[in-house]
């Protein structure tokens, strides 16, 4: 595979950094140790600024180029996931319960070594901004990064980032030049009845009758409120009532997971989602409670970046490797927020067979790091070349 040959040379020692990472996974925010461990590489490769406790445990490295220059960024998310290892690796989780199986041992992997290229041959004008974000499986760290103000804090002009892809052919690129992942929202609901003998319904208020009828009734949603032509997702993925066979129960809930691309989509999702539970407890004498998390917004990619990053991406694996016009999917992603404050955008890096996502077995392949190490680096040479 046609990589950089400075990085190529030190794939040895990429893969250690990625082992190391995985034996040691945190998980959100508390990505404490983990953090340490890459602030130490930070400064072995010698880059020229560290700002560390940006979002609890997130980090932001400085390389300057050889002259006046725009602000690059490029984003790595670095927490783990509550999930028990069984790949049976010699460089296994050492924490019982977390694991790395979503690859982001290999997404810092891969940012140290463009940070290491990029530290020693600083062929590029302006500076380069090394996002390491904790917490995007759970808590946002994206959004608490923007929030805390990191892209008017160092100037960040335009913002990349990559996701390894397994079972997707190895050193493929995808992206989209739009709505590459879906925004995602979690609905809980609280229903409250009366509860009594199963011989005598007549003298209850029924919660298990109102919550059958509440999830048949929003799977109309996106049949008959939603465009045909516009992607959407609701699923029921939990409903937990009762004790006994011979007693009604008090009360029961439902909770569901909620996609979308567009923003007005997701907006027509949440209003129907809201008439019809509410409709549905007044028509069956219950009260119900909605709990709606608002999540992730949608991830979208500015067309002429993700054009770009596909004519990087081309000078790295081949033009036969790279599709910018690719299937885009359900699941949701929150440098989302970073591509709400900046232009930019969000890459698949195909890693070959291999078990899915968030899966035990999921192990991230390290030949893939000097790939996105070596899409990374000349991205930067690319964006902001030398006069």
């Amino acid at each position: 595979m046609p990589v950089l040959n400075r990085i190529a040379a030190y794939a040895e020692e990429m893969k250690g950094w990625r082992h190391h990472l995985h034996m040691h996974p945190e998980l959100a925010f508390d990505c404490h140790n983990t953090a340490a461990y890459i602030a130490d590489r930070l400064r072995e490769i010698g880059v020229d600024e560290i700002h560390t406790g940006i979002a609890k445990t997130g980090i932001v490295a400085i390389i300057n180029g050889q002259g006046p220059g725009p602000t690059i960024g490029l984003r790595a998310d670095m927490d783990a996931l509550p999930i028990e290892e069984i790949t049976g690796a010699q460089y296994a989780s050492t924490i019982p319960g977390k694991m790395h199986a979503c690859g982001h041992d290999g997404h810092v992997t891969m940012l140290l070594g463009a940070a290491k290229y990029l530290a020693e041959t600083r062929k590029f004008a302006g500076r380069v901004a090394l996002l390491f974000q904790p917490a995007e499986e759970d808590g946002g760290g994206g959004q608490v990064m923007v929030q805390e103000g990191v892209m008017d804090r160092f100037g960040v002009g335009q913002v990349y980032g990559i996701h390894n892809a397994p079972n997707i052919p190895f050193g493929q690129f995808l992206t989209t030049p739009d709505a590459l992942m879906a925004s995602v929202d979690t609905a809980f609901v609280y229903i409250t009845g009366k509860g009594g003998h199963g011989a005598t319904p007549h003298e209850c208020v029924d919660p298990v009758v109102a919550v059958v009828g509440m999830v048949q009734a929003i799977q109309t949603i996106i049949p008959r409120n939603v465009y045909a032509l516009d992607e959407a997702v609701l699923s029921v993925t939990q409903i937990h009532t009762g004790t006994a066979s011979n007693i009604i129960p008090e009360e029961a809930m439902f909770c569901a997971t909620i996609r979308a691309f567009k923003p007005d989509v997701r907006a027509l999702l949440k209003k129907r989602f809201y008439e019809i539970v509410e409709g549905h407890a007044a028509a069956y004498g219950v009260t119900a409670r909605i709990d709606y998390d608002w999540g992730y917004p949608a991830t979208i990619n500015h067309a002429d970046n993700a054009s770009f990053a596909c004519e990087v991406a081309a000078e790295v694996v081949g033009e036969s490797l790279v599709n910018g016009n690719s299937v885009r999917e359900m699941g949701s992603e929150d440098f989302s927020y970073m591509l709400e404050a900046r232009p930019g955008a969000y890459l698949f890096l195909g890693t070959g067979p291999g078990a899915g996502l968030h899966h035990a077995a999921y192990d991230f392949n390290d030949e893939a790091a000097p790939i996105g190490a070596s899409f990374f680096a000349r991205l930067v040479e690319r964006a902001q070349p030398l006069a």
